[in-house]
């Protein structure tokens, strides 16, 4: 495999993997990261530091967009719901372990 079908390759998964995490709005975030210890936003975060690795700016609520598919706000308003106390007490323990 060449670099730029390497990178052709991880694009194509990175889109993927966005628009599985769009159509499937009922993953919350916090679920996200109790499971993997990364959600939405963070893909976010590595958009725009890959943006800015390439020299690019990007404004985080670009790269936001980018990953949610719709400003982040309106997201927010639309699909997430205030989390659990087991979704707290879980992403607490999380972050202790």
């Amino acid at each position: 495999m060449t670099d730029e079908q390497q990178v052709q390759i991880e694009a194509a998964v990175f889109r993927r993997l966005r628009d599985h995490l769009q159509a499937h709005t009922e993953v919350q975030n916090i679920d996200l990261m109790i499971l993997a210890d990364f959600c939405r936003n963070c893909l976010g975060k590595w958009y725009a530091a890959a943006a800015e690795d390439a020299g690019l700016e990007l404004e985080k609520s670009s790269a936001q967009e980018a990953v949610y598919g719709m400003p982040y706000d309106e997201w927010k308003a639309r699909h997430q719901v205030p989390a659990t106390a087991e979704q707290r007490d879980a992403f607490a323990a999380r972050k202790k372990g």
